[in-house]
């Protein structure tokens, strides 16, 4: 192993040029493939802040004593689907409508909007399919005028997220495909450039396996040395994002980073064994 770590760190020495193009290429592939897998978070994420606003709204016909909707309500939070329920009183209800509706807060008068029982659900629990069978539900108390949950909002957000998820999938294989192409021809390239030397190698009895372990150091030292620089610059991109666009992104988790650069090392070390192993086939 020793004498493997010295004829690696010989072999980065004697071409750093190569050893810098290799690295900045694998870098520049990950890098635009962490671009797009930071885009798909960010747009998770926001779909996912918006289906935290899903909620059903249960109107209360005028005259239901408070007894009526307050047993209603204990029954409605034994729901395995739902995580609250919240019970709204007409004067409730009409201070909410004048705080999310200023422009139009002095149309609103006392006793013109009902009081409801306010359901959110579970996450997991917040697709269409979910959300009509609890919405039927509670239509079923007898005291019950209306209920109301965005029906077609909720379809379209689960539409848009199923195509941004099938989109997503097929576009990040696609970027993967591509950086595995150019990330293994960069690779090629630095084992032709020492053909000469695995030819001596092999003429005095080096074994392909004692031949292989420096490429697949190599190749391992410059995954991870392009991986993280890929990382460092999908975070400056980010950070540039976040100053002059003024958005507010999210990025990796120390998981998914750390992910990113293992990733580099697997597409390093397997560019180098396919790169050597067909190299020493030829021979």
């Amino acid at each position: 192993m020793r004498r493997t770590v010295r004829d690696t760190s010989a072999a980065l020495e004697r071409s750093p040029v190569l050893t810098a193009l290799s690295v900045t290429t694998i870098a520049f592939s990950l890098f635009a493939f962490g671009l797009f897998g930071l885009v798909a978070l960010n747009i998770r994420n926001a779909l996912q802040q918006v289906e935290e606003r899903v909620e059903i709204r249960a109107f209360v016909a005028d005259g239901t004593d408070a007894e009526s909707i307050a047993a209603a309500a204990g029954d409605i939070s034994a729901f395995p689907e739902v995580q609250s329920v919240d019970i709204v009183s007409k004067d409730q209800a009409l201070a909410r409508a004048r705080k999310e509706l200023k422009e139009f807060s002095d149309v609103f008068e006392a006793g013109v909007l009902p009081a409801s029982i306010d359901v959110r659900l579970k996450p997991g629990f917040r697709d269409p399919t979910t959300v009509d069978r609890v919405a039927e539900r509670l239509r079923s108390y007898p005291f019950i005028d209306d209920v109301r949950y965005g029906q077609d909002w909720l379809v379209q957000l689960y539409r848009l997220r199923n195509i941004a998820g099938v989109a997503g999938l097929a576009l990040g294989l696609a970027f993967a495909a591509v950086s595995v192409i150019i990330i293994g021809a960069t690779i090629r390239m630095a084992v032709l450039a020492r053909a000469e030397e695995i030819s001596i190698m092999r003429l005095v009895g080096a074994t392909d396996g004692y031949i292989r372990r420096p490429f697949l150091l190599e190749g391992f030292l410059k995954g991870v040395g392009g991986g993280l620089l890929a990382l460092l610059l999908t975070w400056a991109s980010m950070r540039l994002v976040d100053q002059y666009l003024n958005f507010h992104t999210v990025f990796f988790s120390a998981s998914l980073a750390a992910l990113g650069v293992a990733a580099g090392a697997f597409i390093g070390v397997v560019g180098s064994a396919a790169a050597v192993g067909r190299h020493l086939r030829g021979l």
